[in-house]
């Protein structure tokens, strides 16, 4: 029972913060499949590798030192943030590099790195839990460990890893070979450091102060790292008013459509209005395509055709243009 209540609030509260980035990309969602797949790679996948490789890194310099503080501060400090920063960021390499045409921006970058970073922070939860909660102080432990994991500590995971994301997206928006390079190195540096600062605060800062001290820096970083989804959410939309305003000329879609597009309120409006209507399907489809093709419109001005820009933009407005009758607005 211990084990199945720690699996719970292992899993259960991380799904419901996937759910609220999921939420929080308000114009041109991911796809559901993916984000799937990005989160059962962390917990699977980026957990498993890394707790091998940072119990044999502890293991190997605990052989050649026969110091376990030794051992604790390598694996905790140096090991652990750039093995496990390199796995889970190998999920996002993976979207960027197999669904390529489905990483669209910076905020892309950093859904997919906080969703694949989430299902890393659920199996090392109910690790956690377990391990250093029920079996060290029976049920009062799983309640602190939880309080800790989730409340405390539950944003940490994703606050790194969206920097590898970000170094990911800016790759992938760029022209300059230079950036392609560098952006990404940048952003898993960045990931690294951020966890590791945590990681040494936690382990060489001793009793409540150390605790105190290293979640006030945590919320002031996540804190930051939200400012700036929600600066990038902005700057969607400010694509979406850019990109959109020729469709109207072209019959794509109408002038209180394009409204209704360019603002997550109305969208949601409009998305309750098609449900009571029979129109919910084509609705919510209609403006989904209306945040991809904003997208891929900025892609051909930035970038050019690419692997088919224009290709995709003639095959989206074919089928607005078919959904657009029965979309509400």
């Amino acid at each position: 029972m211990a084990l199945l209540v720690s699996i719970f609030f292992g899993f259960v509260p991380m799904l419901l913060f996937a759910v609220f980035v999921y939420w929080l990309d308000r114009y041109e969602k991911e796809p559901k499949i993916l984000l799937g797949a990005a989160f059962t790679w962390g917990a699977l996948v980026a957990a498993g590798l890394s707790f091998v490789l940072n119990t044999s890194v502890g293991v190997g310099v605990y052989l050649l030192t026969g110091s376990e503080m030794a051992a604790e501060i390598t694996s905790s400090t140096l090991a652990a943030p750039i093995i496990e920063e390199i796995f889970k960021g190998l999920a996002v390499l993976l979207v960027f590099l197999v669904f390529r045409n489905e990483f669209d921006s910076i905020l892309d970058g950093l859904i997919y790195a906080a969703v694949t970073a989430l299902g890393f922070a659920a199996t090392e939860n109910a690790f956690y839990i377990y391990n250093y909660g029920y079996q060290q102080d029976g049920w009062s432990g799983i309640f602190a460990l939880v309080i800790i994991r989730v409340l405390i500590v539950g944003w940490q995971h994703p606050f790194y890893t969206s920097f590898t994301g970000i170094g990911l997206a800016a790759a992938r928006l760029s022209k300059s070979s230079t950036v392609k390079i560098l952006a990404p190195l940048a952003g898993l540096t960045a990931a690294a450091f951020t966890h590791s600062v945590h990681n040494l605060i936690a382990s060489v800062v001793p009793g409540l102060g150390g605790f105190v001290f290293g979640s006030l820096l945590d919320w002031l970083g996540w804190a930051l790292m939200f400012a700036f989804v929600l600066y990038r959410v902005y700057a969607e939309k400010r694509l979406l008013v850019q990109h959109l305003q020729e469709e109207i000329a072209l019959g794509v879609l109408t002038a209180p459509q394009y409204q209704t597009a360019c603002s997550p309120w109305s969208r949601t409006a409009a998305h309750m209005n098609a449900l009571f209507n029979g129109r919910y399907t084509a609705t919510r489809r209609f403006y989904r395509l209306c945040g991809e093709l904003a997208h891929k419109k900025h892609q051909l001005a930035k970038l050019g055709d690419e692997q088919g820009n224009q290709r995709i933009i003639d095959r989206l407005r074919t089928e607005m243009q078919s959904l657009s009758p029965t979309a509400a607005a």
